[in-house]
């Protein structure tokens, strides 16, 4: 049956687990053929379930149906393929740079915004998504949230107009599009056509009586789910929005006129086009020379696949005894194989893994303040070097306290997981009544006061000003992005810690300008 709207697979709702699943699948599939080996596709599910990456469940078949799911998933975002000369699975360079640890939201991001329709993935024989589709979906969705006359987007818009409706990237195609959200904002479901249901039915067999339209709005999810991921939208309970930090990123995005990936047909030509990483503009290699799978490729990719897990969970810095333990408990080989590999493959750590997992914390509320919290003091202390300490939990203080011997001074941050976070007065009067008179001389002087948050209201400004005013103590406000974007920084052009503080104290909500980028 041709699917006559847009459609992702999705094993999981969020990409967040990509470099999990591809790790565990590299382990078991690659360098291996895969099209009509059922044990192999048996091995792969056993370990996605060993791994908790997949529930543990009566399956439906023997015959491996959940193994080709998430397979289908690595494939359609761009990072395997099948080499035709022999039929072996291969990782296209995206796939490469996860599996080297490299960041993954810059690489998925990239992903996700070359997707389109018809790829390799879309015209594939169990997919077959309608051939009208011509369109970069998630580019589209961008360019609707940009436009003034739409401005936020719900899951419901996203199911009944845009995934059904926009079937190209023509200027007449996207005003028609706006014109309908805009109609079905006004008269609702009454302005879908006659024939909805015949029209955009579900693959499945039987439809939803309950919940007719919920082929659709899984769908939609799951699109908003991997838009939220490249951490360029906001979203609440009913809708979504475009941080106002990324607007230029968005417009660059925008504007890109790449040309569509040609030939989806011809799938491993398709697939190492799109699956281009960031750093490479074309991919060169000479995929002839199969790697022989000895016992130590399969430790390595073992021991690679239990450290990728521990990076998305946390920072990692450098390769600590601490680390080498745990791994080669997960994993089971000597400490000293773990040692070499980890050393050999990871010798600057990875912090990238993390940094999707922090941004996310910066909108939660209070659902993982703490945990936002523990995240900065991390930060501070092993990515800027400070001597770093949470003291949120004592009450009456502010959550995160950094000191600097070196450059002599001392900050207090306060973590804010809001969207839009502003200085009430009760805030006000806490970091001026006990945050900064407990820490005005705890050792060193006391240098700035700064929040981190998602996102500042519009009189953030003034409200830092405030403060400053009645204490005489700088402030800045920073969006999670920024510090994001000085990690990033630090890799190659480490910030002295006089250079941070200069950013800390600037009395404003800090731009992506000041960061020396």
């Amino acid at each position: 049956l041709m699917l006559n709207y847009w459609w992702v697979t999705r094993p999981k709702r969020k990409l967040s687990s990509v470099p999990d699943v591809l790790a565990t699948f590299s382990e078991i599939s690659l360098n291996e053929e895969w099209n009509g080996q059922r044990d192999t596709h048996l091995s792969f599910e056993d370990a996605l379930e060993q791994s908790g990456l997949k529930r543990i469940g009566e399956r439906r078949d023997q015959m491996g149906g959940g193994a080709r799911t998430y397979k289908a998933w690595l494939a359609s975002l761009g990072l395997i393929f099948i080499q035709e000369s022999t039929g072996l699975m291969k990782l296209t360079l995206a796939g490469e740079a996860l599996m080297n640890g490299e960041p993954p939201v810059p690489i998925l991001k990239n992903q996700v915004l070359k997707y389109q329709f018809p790829s390799s993935f879309s015209v594939g024989r169990s997919v077959d998504v309608s051939s009208r589709f011509r369109i970069r979906p998630f580019k589209f969705l961008l360019k609707l949230l940009r436009d003034d006359r739409v401005n936020y987007l719900t899951e419901e818009e996203i199911a009944k107009i845009v995934i059904t409706e926009a079937e190209n990237e023509t200027n007449a195609c996207f005003e028609r599009i706006i014109c309908r959200i805009n109609e079905f904002r006004e008269k609702g479901d009454t302005c879908l056509e006659a024939d909805f249901f015949v029209k955009y039915k579900s693959s499945k067999s039987e439809v939803n009586i309950a919940h007719p339209y919920s082929h659709l709005t899984d769908v939609a999810n799951t699109f908003i789910n991997w838009l939220e991921y490249t951490q360029l939208i906001s979203r609440n309970s009913s809708t979504i929005t475009l941080l106002d930090d990324k607007l230029d990123e968005i417009d660059l995005i925008i504007a890109d006129a790449s040309p569509f990936i040609d030939r989806p047909e011809q799938q491993e030509f398709f697939q190492r086009k799109y699956g281009l990483d960031p750093s490479h503009k074309k991919d060169t290699r000479n995929l002839a020379n199969t790697q022989t799978i000895t016992p130590k490729v399969i430790a390595e990719h073992r021991i690679k696949q239990a450290y990728i897990a521990e990076s998305l969970k946390s920072p990692i810095t450098k390769i600590t005894s601490a680390l080498i333990d745990n791994i080669a408990e997960q994993t089971g080989f000597e400490t000293a194989l773990v040692e070499d590999t980890l050393r050999r493959l990871f010798p600057r750590g990875s912090i990238g893994g993390f940094m999707d997992k922090y941004f996310h914390m910066a909108f939660k509320g209070r659902d993982e303040a703490t945990e936002f919290e523990k995240a900065t003091v991390v930060i501070f202390r092993d990515i800027f070097g400070f001597q770093a300490e949470h003291v949120g939990p004592i009450g009456l203080t502010p959550d995160v306290f950094i000191v600097s011997d070196y450059a002599g001074y001392a900050g207090i941050i306060d973590n804010k997981a809001y969207k839009e976070y502003s200085i009430n007065n009760d805030h006000h009067n806490r970091m001026v009544h006990n945050y900064i008179p407990t820490y005005l001389d705890r050792g060193q002087p006391l240098a700035f006061f700064s929040y981190i948050a998602g996102g500042f209201g519009k009189h953030i400004d003034s409200q830092l000003n405030a403060i400053t005013s009645e204490t005489g103590i700088s402030g800045s406000a920073m969006v999670v992005s920024n510090i994001i974007n000085m990690i990033e920084r630090q890799q190659t052009n480490p910030y002295t810690h006089n250079e941070i503080k200069d950013i800390f104290s600037l009395n404003r909500r800090v731009v992506l300008s000041d960061l020396n980028i």
